[in-house]
């Protein structure tokens, strides 16, 4: 599933290119596709014709355009959304197709129907525009506003492990599997650890390599381990040559040498160094 890099990268690639357009025709190919936006198809659709896309938003792995209406049309990627400019290659997988007045294609592609589209209200949370659907939803380290000693305090609070915590969006978000495991292993903490058991300043420091590996992964365009992932003309980020843990189960430790090893965690996997990461006792 996307992950914070790599929403943003599509963020920006919206904004680029669909920024002060209007959309002029809308058809949804598959219900599954709107299924979030409980008016129905024919009332997204009548919505969105007309309106002016007046900028572009993302909350940790949440993604909006704003429209002139006032509302925000809400993108949900799911394991293998697309948004993609121009042709679309598999038209079997085109499940909402759209069209700007400047002639531009704006295609939601997927796969395997997880991802879709909503329109909602617009709310404001902490002096920050956000949609409705999205108000729980906590800052993510690389938001301006995030409050990194706020996090760390609520950390110190959770007597649950440290990556368990890391995933949750309410905590904080855009975090996800790969970039926890990643900010771990710089960190030199394993995932098990109990988030309270640990000092503010490593909750801090977990948070700063957080925050340092998905601007990384920004440079490379986000991290593709499939043709699933792509931005907005469908190519695809190759942040995952620069990984130093996720994924490199019996591989060495690119610190130390040791061989890394990989848990079963929360219907995922958990990667790391025994060495450097050493499991917490008991």
């Amino acid at each position: 599933m996307p992950e914070l890099p790599e929403v943003e990268v599509v963020r920006r690639g919206l904004q680029a290119h669909v920024a002060g357009k209007t959309v002029t025709a809308v058809r949804v190919n598959h219900p599954r596709a709107v299924r979030r936006h409980e008016a129905g198809p024919a009332d997204l659709t009548a919505r969105l014709l007309d309106n002016e896309i007046t900028g572009t938003g993302r909350r940790g792995k949440y993604l909006w355009l704003t429209l002139g209406s006032g509302e925000a049309l809400v993108v949900h990627l799911g394991m293998s959304g697309q948004m993609l400019l121009g042709p679309v290659k598999r038209a079997e997988h085109l499940r909402i197709a759209a069209l700007l007045d400047d002639g531009t294609a704006l295609s939601f592609v997927d796969q395997r129907t997880f991802g879709g589209w909503m329109l909602t209200e617009l709310t404001t949370v902490d002096g920050t525009d956000v949609p409705e659907v999205v108000a729980h939803i906590a800052r993510d380290p690389l938001d301006p506003l995030f409050d990194r000693a706020g996090v760390v305090d609520v950390l110190r609070g959770k007597h649950s492990e440290i990556k368990r915590q890391l995933l949750d969006q309410t905590v904080v978000s855009g975090i996800g599997n790969i970039y926890a495991d990643e900010a771990l292993w710089r960190a030199k903490v394993n995932g098990a650890r109990i988030a309270e058991k640990l000092t503010k300043p490593t909750l801090a420091r977990i948070l700063d390599h957080a925050r340092d590996v998905m601007t990384d992964a920004l440079g490379y365009g986000g991290t593709s381990f499939d043709s699933l992932y792509v931005n907005v003309n469908g190519e695809s980020g190759y942040f995952d040559r620069s990984l130093d843990a996720y994924g490199r189960e019996g591989l060495p430790c690119r610190r130390c040498g040791a061989v890394m090893r990989r848990d079963k965690f929360m219907n995922r996997s958990s990667f790391y160094c025994p060495k450097c990461q050493p499991r917490p006792r008991g």
